[in-house]
């Protein structure tokens, strides 16, 4: 897997989290724990990708 295709399927499941996260925060009783996780995944996510794009030292 070349690193760009790494980027975008990083991109895509960070998409799915923010789309998850939304529908169950919605319902009438969210899951917070739940909630709790798949937020603690997208940071994951987000820190992943940062670092994936910022120059070497």
């Amino acid at each position: 897997m070349s690193l760009q295709d790494r980027i975008e399927s990083l991109k895509a499941k960070h998409a799915a989290l923010e789309t998850a996260i939304d529908a169950e925060a919605r319902r009438p009783l969210p899951d917070n724990s739940q909630l709790a996780e798949m937020k603690r995944q997208k940071l994951r996510i987000k820190d992943e990708l940062k670092k994936m794009n910022s120059p070497p030292h």
